[in-house]
């Protein structure tokens, strides 16, 4: 649940009053949740080191999430690391946290940043979280320098910099561009307050097109249905077996069914043809291509 104003003043005042934890006493209350699911030792060592989270999520403020939201997603990387702790490690459990607290606010930032997938790589969080910083830098040694680097120059450098591909620079530079905008929005200058979804073309089937396609469909069933008459049986059999079913049947297989050889069935199948293309002579080029 998302705290109001005065709820997060008072939190934030908790927090700070939270007590300073030692290696021992830490270590103590690892060993705790992770032998004995302690709860009472989990909260105290999460208490401990929320002001770590607090003072974590601020740093993210600038990309425009609710200060709320980022210390709700700092404390949910706190507990993720709380639950993953090994105090065995030797380590302390503030410089482990540090990696899930700014895990789970990246992540948090990232998807809510825009309604397309910003991205979910190593490389595409470092671009996101780095880019204007890399890029500021690299325009300010190139005027050091008396470089005047065109835009394709620079996202070169950028992507060498990071270490990244040239393309997910592109990307990503699309993507940080700015905000979403909706398609419900008018456009600027517009007379006749159009909506921005108006501009969309339309990919699919016109109505023109529509009856257009049931007409050729219907005149092709009944070239093919006269075509079909002046077959024997057995050929229209074949005939249908093997071009007309949606997985057409082997030589092999027809010939097994039939007690026929490959040869005779490929012979049928080609008589056949003979007959329905003479039949259709003056009818169609399309049935042509499909007896072809």
């Amino acid at each position: 649940m998302a705290l109001d104003g005065v709820e997060m003043r008072r939190f934030s005042r908790q927090v700070m009053r939270a007590e300073l934890l030692d290696a021992e006493t830490e270590r103590t209350l690892a060993y705790a949740w992770r032998d004995h699911r302690d709860e009472a030792a989990l909260h105290r060592l999460i208490n401990a080191y929320m002001r770590l989270a607090i003072s974590m999520a601020s740093k993210f403020r600038h990309y425009g999430a609710p200060m709320n939201d980022l210390i709700q997603e700092a404390g949910l990387g706190l507990m993720k690391a709380a639950d993953k702790f090994d105090p065995d490690r030797g380590v302390r459990f503030s410089t482990y946290a540090v990696w899930w607290i700014k895990a789970s606010i990246q992540d948090y930032v990232m998807r809510n940043w825009s309604m397309v997938r910003t991205g979910s790589t190593s490389s595409q969080k470092a671009l996101f979280f780095n880019m204007r910083r890399v890029q500021a830098q690299l325009q300010r040694e190139a005027r050091e320098m008396g470089e005047d680097l065109d835009p394709h120059q620079l996202r070169q450098r950028i992507a060498q910099t990071i270490g990244v591909p040239l393309a997910d620079v592109e990307m990503m530079e699309g993507r940080l561009s700015g905000p979403d905008l909706s398609l419900n929005a008018q456009q600027s200058g517009d007379e006749d307050r159009r909506e921005w979804i108006e501009t969309i073309e339309d990919d699919g089937a016109q109505a023109a097109d529509a009856v257009e396609e049931r007409h050729d469909r219907q005149a092709l069933r009944s070239w093919l249905a006269h075509a079909m008459e002046v077959l024997s049986e057995r050929e229209r059999y074949v005939v249908a077996e093997r071009k007309l079913r949606e997985a057409p049947r082997t030589l092999e297989s027809l010939g097994e069914e039939l007690g026929l050889s490959k040869e005779r069935i490929r012979q049928i199948e080609a008589a056949a043809f003979a007959k329905m293309r003479r039949a259709l002579e003056t009818e169609s080029q399309e049935v042509y291509q499909l007896l072809a």
